[in-house]
């Protein structure tokens, strides 16, 4: 979800720029800063990344140049007036001496200067253009993140690759566990032959088929197998797919902790932890599509 687009535009002596960056987020966050006056367009704004955009901190800026505007010098004979009048009081009591045309002037309110305001015409062109000017924006950056999100595919692709491989590893270790309980339990029972009742062949076979029931890990496989499917599935399809991902990656991280639970193989178990290693990481590349 990360990218960058910049569109600069000029009409009627206006000048702008609109930049859009966006980076990873859970969900969409918008924060927009325009300059003071077009705070009308605000909510058409937001509205077009909302329609456009699922997930990602979304940050778009608007800067505008104005044209030189005409500007009117009048005095305001009122004022001039009141301080004319102060200052021969001044000359007349005080002995000071009259005040300068220079020095009339910087009297505040004394001069006023009128800049020559936007007709309503002029405004409704500039927002035509700035507007069209941030769609364009926006299906910049849109296509800038596609780009990345095709780069994180061929990534994501790899950890599925990889979660399938591990569950096929497990599958023909989990296939020899029942030998290895028999095994073992007979091992245990030959070891404590002195100390307990011998075990007959029939309860030990049911003793092993408990365990074995217990161990069996063929339905988490199954189902981690079918998510590898799914994943796969979403990435083809075109559409947003970051919430979706996010959910299959608790599914996998749920399977993968049964599978570890379950194990009583070292080999199982230091399979099922790198199952839980590669799918943390498939967790935090989804997080940067949308």
């Amino acid at each position: 979800m990360t990218g960058f687009s910049r569109v600069e535009g000029t009409e009627d002596g206006y000048s702008w720029v609109w930049e859009l960056r966006s980076v990873n987020a859970r969900s969409l966050d918008i924060r927009l800063r325009i300059p003071s006056g077009m705070d009308r367009l605000e909510a058409e704004f937001r509205k077009a990344v909302a329609e456009q955009l699922n997930r990602g901190n979304v940050s778009a800026t608007l800067t505008v140049m104005l044209p030189p505007r005409k500007q009117e010098v009048s005095i305001n004979s009122e004022i001039l007036n009141q301080v004319l009048a102060a200052s021969n009081e001044l000359s007349k009591s005080d002995n000071v001496s009259p005040p300068s045309v220079d020095g009339l002037l910087a009297v505040r309110g004394v001069l006023e200067v009128q800049e020559e305001e936007e007709t309503e015409e002029q405004q409704q062109k500039l927002d035509a253009e700035v507007s069209d000017a941030f769609l364009k924006a926006i299906a910049g950056l849109i296509e800038n993140r596609v780009a990345e999100g095709e780069r994180l595919a061929i990534t994501i692709n790899g950890h599925l690759d990889e979660i399938e491989n591990y569950v096929k590893e497990a599958a023909g270790i989990a296939a020899a566990q029942p030998a290895a309980i028999a095994k073992r339990m007979l091992d245990q029972v030959k070891a404590l032959a002195s100390e307990v009742p011998a075990l007959t062949e029939e309860r030990l076979a049911q003793e092993v088929a408990v365990l074995a029931v217990k161990a069996d890990i063929r339905e988490e496989l199954d189902r981690l197998s079918a998510h590898v499917d799914g994943a796969r599935e979403l990435l083809n399809g075109g559409s947003p797919v970051g919430r979706k991902l996010d959910f299959l990656c608790q599914e996998f991280n749920r399977e993968a902790n049964t599978v570890c639970s379950k194990s009583s193989d070292l080999d199982l178990t230091r399979v099922g932890l790198e199952l839980k290693a590669v799918i943390e990481r498939l967790r935090e590349q989804i997080h940067n599509i949308e």
